[in-house]
C-alpha cells in the first residue's frame, strides 16, 4: 500500500488516540500538505521539532495498528465486499453463491 494511503488510514482509525496537538501538527502535513517550514512556521516551533513530532506520531500509530489490526482487518473485509458485488453482477450459480456465502462468512469472522 502506498505510504500516503497507508499514513491516512492509519490516522483515520488511530488518530484520536493522538495528543490535540499531535493531530494538529499530523493533519497539517498529511491532510494539508504542509512542509515541514510551513508548520514550523505556524506553530512557532523549529522544523526538526515538527520532523521530530512527525516521526513519533508515524511510530505511534503504526503501533496501535500492531497491536488492534484495524487497518489490516478493514482492508480484508474491503477486499471481501468488493469480490462479493464483482460476484453479484455475474449470472448466478451454484458456484457462485457458496463463494459468496464463503466471502460473507469470512466477514462475519472478521468482525
Amino acid at each position: 500500500m502506498e505510504d500516503k494511503i497507508k499514513s491516512g488510514y492509519l490516522y483515520d482509525f488511530y488518530g484520536e488516540l493522538l495528543t490535540e496537538h499531535q493531530r494538529s501538527v499530523y493533519e497539517m502535513s498529511v491532510n494539508d500538505d504542509l512542509s515541514l517550514s510551513e508548520i514550523a512556521d505556524s506553530l512557532s516551533i523549529s522544523r526538526q521539532a515538527v520532523h521530530d513530532m512527525l516521526k513519533r506520531c508515524d511510530k505511534q500509530l503504526e503501533e496501535y495498528e500492531e497491536k488492534l489490526h484495524l487497518v489490516d482487518k478493514f482492508m480484508n473485509i474491503k477486499a471481501d465486499v468488493l469480490r462479493i458485488n464483482e460476484l453479484t453482477s455475474q449470472s448466478p450459480s451454484t458456484e457462485i453463491l457458496a463463494e459468496i456465502s464463503q466471502l460473507s462468512t469470512s466477514i462475519l469472522e472478521e468482525l
